[in-house]
């Protein structure tokens, strides 16, 4: 599936022409496009295993790349992980630092939300970084009130504790 959208941006003080950004549905991608993706998100570690990311979009229910048709490059990405019928969560929205700020995440995070409702989600939630809330907000999510988002704590990961 392939969905296109021109827009154009200014990158320092220079504007753009029209730039082209393809939104695709993915299967596979170049994991070394998908590792700079996930470094500008602060999300790779170093000796994080590079043959993990076929599995990881594979594995995931639906995943987005935008693509800038000048480079050949992703500039963005985004996916849902799901059970497959009800329940989805979006994952690992980002956008390359030299294209934030032009609406790219909107839309990747509005493309996650209408093509996981067509295919049959009827709940999606995630987690927002601080201060990039309204990127869900345009998108159609809305803050859940009264719910608390959890981690596991690794450093308690491989051990007992009390339950006092």
């Amino acid at each position: 599936m392939v969905i296109e959208i021109y827009y154009s941006f200014e990158q320092g003080n220079q504007k753009k022409k029209h730039e082209k950004i393809s939104y695709r549905v993915i299967g596979s991608w170049d994991e070394s496009e998908i590792i700079a993706l996930y470094r500008a998100g602060g999300w790779w570690e170093l000796g994080s295993n590079p043959q993990n990311i076929p599995l990881l979009i594979r594995g995931s229910f639906l995943f987005i790349i935008a693509l800038d048709i000048d480079t050949d490059c992703a500039v963005g990405m985004g996916r849902i992980i799901a059970d497959g019928f009800s329940d989805g969560y979006i994952q690992d929205v980002v956008v390359h630092h030299d294209y934030r700020e032009n609406g790219i995440g909107t839309v990747i995070a509005t493309l996650l939300r209408s093509l996981g409702l067509a295919l049959g989600l009827s709940w999606m939630g995630l987690i927002s970084v601080p201060g990039m809330e309204n990127i869900y907000i345009r998108a159609g999510f809305s803050p859940m009130k009264n719910y608390i988002p959890m981690n596991l704590d690794e450093k308690r990961q491989n051990r007992y504790h009390d339950t006092q």
